[in-house]
């Protein structure tokens, strides 16, 4: 007789899991038809006079807080999954704001305050032509592509040579508040023929409908909501694949994945390119909605807001980010119109207590509640 040897395959890398659970994929088609049919149904059919009216105020501050937490969710892919604080994700969301305000001012046309081709703060400058960078703002499609292609090229040059000298920590974070500060500086002058100050604002038009009407709110509405989803679920089956794993393995051990044979270079650069182009997308949903952009969006204090967000909702979990976006815009929105001066303190104060007593965020709060209950309930039973 011959005996017969068992051998136990080597498992390299965990089994991937379903993209979401059955309760996930709930919450997401809850939102979908929310986005889709409960607010356009409140805003646009029910009277306004009725208490279920869902007002064009509302909707707006609904849409500007779905682009933050895009913004949120693209800071979570590389803080809360690769270990990447950036302090800089603000000029990203400016860049993409800039580039579709640019088209915006040109679908102005003549009906600005000078009757002129060219835009008033030109006018009023007294420019001649517009300048080499204008060339494309009057195709929706260039300006599609330059959405994404001018924040990922600036974030590809920059992560290249930041992440080839191997700068992290601190003096990353510190490096990429440097940049935003120097982009805001340079978009406050007026020779750069983009604004100055003042930046862009009076929108008409967009794609030759009007701005101003509530259709087209809404429209921008369930395209932004659409847009969040979308990269939620797209985040969701990055972070579970092959990529997203090295990624984490970078994060909490960036030696021991060079070690084994992996270069970080490629891994970390990918993912700062993609999650600068989420918060451009965001930037570029959130001008025509809000009406203006200017270089104040780019200040240090605005993407050190973002990081806020995602450490109060919570990292590495997709959807903290999300919450805390809305959880601190919400308050935001409460606090600035009864208690103005005490909103700052307030920020600060919950940036503390989250550092100090939730480190995992609302999430991580939530998941240690129901872990609880469902102890008890086990111990009951």
């Amino acid at each position: 007789m011959t005996a017969t040897t068992t051998t136990t395959p080597i498992v390299l890398w965990p089994a991937k899991g379903p993209l979401l659970t059955r309760s996930g994929w709930g919450a997401v088609i809850a939102a979908l038809l929310g986005v889709c049919a409960l607010a356009p149904v409140l805003n646009l059919w029910v009277p306004v006079d009725s208490p279920w009216h869902l007002s064009d105020y509302m909707i707006g501050l609904l849409g500007k807080i779905m682009c933050y937490a895009i913004c949120a969710l693209a800071m979570d892919l590389i803080w809360g999954y690769t270990g990447i604080l950036s302090l800089g994700h603000g000029l990203f969301f400016a860049l993409g704001g800039y580039v579709m305000g640019m088209y915006l001012m040109r679908q102005i046309g003549t009906d600005g305050v000078y009757g002129s081709e060219l835009p008033d703060f030109m006018v009023f400058l007294d420019w001649k032509a517009l300048p080499w960078h204008w060339a494309l703002s009057d195709s929706f499609a260039a300006t599609l592509l330059l959405i994404v292609l001018v924040p990922g090229g600036l974030a590809f040059a920059f992560g290249y040579f930041a992440f080839r000298s191997r700068i992290k920590g601190v003096y990353f974070s510190i490096i990429t508040q440097a940049l935003t500060f120097a982009a805001m500086l340079l978009f406050f002058r007026n020779e750069t023929g983009l604004g100055g100050n003042n930046g862009f604002t009076d929108f008409k038009r967009i794609l030759g409908v009007p701005l101003a009407t509530p259709e087209t709110r809404m429209v921008l509405f369930v395209i932004t909501g659409l847009t969040l989803l979308v990269f939620y679920l797209w985040a969701s089956w990055l972070v579970r694949s092959k990529f997203g794993r090295v990624l984490q393995a970078i994060r909490d051990a960036e030696s021991r994945v060079m070690f084994c044979g992996y270069d970080p270079l490629p891994y970390k650069l990918t993912i700062w390119v993609i999650s600068a182009v989420m918060c451009a997308v965001a930037g570029a949903l959130y001008v025509p909605q809000v009406g203006i952009i200017n270089p104040s969006e780019m200040s240090p204090a605005n993407s050190i807001e973002i990081a806020i967000w995602t450490a109060v909702g919570g990292r590495a979990s997709l959807i903290g980010p999300i919450i805390g976006a809305f959880v601190v815009n919400g308050a935001k929105s409460v606090l600035t119109v009864h208690f103005p001066e005490y909103w700052l303190y307030f920020l600060g104060g919950l940036f503390i207590a989250v550092t100090l007593f939730m480190p995992q965020g609302l999430v991580g709060v939530a998941r240690t509640v129901l872990q609880r209950m469902r102890g008890q309930a086990g111990g009951v039973a």
